[in-house]
């Protein structure tokens, strides 16, 4: 399996996925261009098994049925490293989410390569395998591709295929394969890729700069009408309003197009088409009774020294239960994640699927005075109150 297919023919792709049918799984990547607008634009995708490696077309073929019939089999494991927009373009193009999936950067974590391993590391340390960057920057768009490009992209799966039964055999050995149905799961729910410009408010940039209820409404309404506008006319939000620019609005509430446009980093072209709509979405804020506007998020900073200790034994008892079970800390938890957890939130990562059996469980027992921490001929020992070791 050396010089991929180019397919760019409905013949050509319907015998491919008539091939690929007779496969239990298959390695799938994609290139895409974003930069330019709201839904990602599909450039070409690479698919590959052990015998069969290929590049489809998509800007040459009207009708991708055939593949897309290949990708809803569920007989079919669709493999994938760091998926979630692959799987996003695939869900905004045909409404549904390929499945099942394997992720190999999920299950990397799981074979101690680390938290979000980047594909050329991973089959550098799965495969021994060096790979080129000089086409990270290419523009998948423009026709023709050259040959060294297409064996660039086609390399994302091509190696793909070569490391994934071997990552599977490790995580049968050690155990562990099972684990990883809730975070694959997660990656198959349609609601993860599913527009949200109700919620899309809470993810801007320096939102817990704002301390008033009234402003974090406006932001609220200007992030919605953003998120809807955007999808209308397939743009990306930053070229509608970036987040800066929505919370000064927020911070100033302009009540004309004269002060409106006095609003650093708004652009002419946004005050003259969407400046009384913007206007009136400030407006309107006012009207909102203060106990239906958002409350202020709580400020980052450093935490009181009781919890902050807490934390500081948490993160040590998390390298104990990393160090034990070999695998990265980091795979595990984030410091901020052990914050969340010491101050009680309910809904953590660390106490759901593979690492609450790691290190959730027994932060938890920890944490809930069940256990106690001791330290036996130089090294850390997790005992129950009762004092037998766990």
């Amino acid at each position: 399996m050396e010089s991929p297919r180019f397919i760019d023919d409905a013949d050509a792709l319907r015998d491919l996925c008539i091939r690929l049918q007779q496969a239990p799984w298959i390695a799938l990547d994609t290139e895409f261009l974003r930069e330019k607008t709201y839904y990602p634009r599909l450039c070409l995708v690479q698919v590959a098994t052990e015998e069969t490696l290929a590049c489809i077309d998509p800007l040459a073929l009207e009708d991708l049925s055939p593949l897309t019939a290949l990708l809803q089999d569920p007989a079919i494991l669709k493999v994938l490293h760091a998926g979630a927009q692959d799987l996003e373009i695939f869900f905004h193009r045909d409404g549904r989410v390929p499945a099942p999936v394997f992720d190999t950067q999920v299950a990397a974590a799981l074979l101690g390569h680390g938290d979000q391993i980047g594909y050329g590391r991973l089959i550098q340390a799965v495969l021994g395998v060096e790979l080129e960057k000089g086409h990270s920057r290419t523009d998948w768009s423009r026709r023709p591709l050259e040959p060294e490009q297409l064996r660039y992209a086609a390399d994302d799966v091509r190696y793909l295929a070569r490391a994934y039964p071997r990552m599977r055999q490790a995580l049968e050995a050690k155990g562990r394969l099972a684990w990883l149905e809730e975070d694959f799961r997660r990656l198959e729910d349609p609601a993860t890729y599913r527009p949200d410009p109700e919620g899309v408010w809470q993810r801007v940039k320096g939102l817990n700069t704002l301390r008033r209820p009234r402003q974090l409404a406006v932001v609220q309404e200007l992030a919605r009408w953003r998120e809807q506008e955007a999808m209308r006319c397939d743009r990306p939000r930053r070229w509608l309003l970036q987040d800066e620019v929505m919370l000064d609005l927020a911070r100033r509430q302009p009540q004309d197009l004269q002060t409106l446009a006095k609003v650093r980093g708004l652009a002419e072209t946004t005050v003259q088409r969407h400046g009384e709509t913007l206007l009136g979405l400030i407006r309107g804020t006012a009207a909102r009774p203060q106990e239906a506007c958002p409350a202020p998020l709580p400020r980052g900073g450093r935490l009181d020294p009781e919890r902050e200790t807490l934390v500081d034994v948490a993160m040590g008892l998390l390298r104990h239960q990393a160090l034990i079970n070999d695998i990265s800390p980091a795979a595990i938890a984030t410091r901020r994640d052990l914050e969340a957890l010491v101050a009680g939130d309910a809904q953590s990562p660390l106490l759901r699927g593979w690492r609450a059996r790691l290190a959730g469980d027994a932060l938890r027992a920890w944490l809930q005075g069940e256990t106690r921490l001791e330290v036996a001929s130089g090294a850390l020992r997790v005992t129950p109150r009762s004092g037998s070791a766990s």
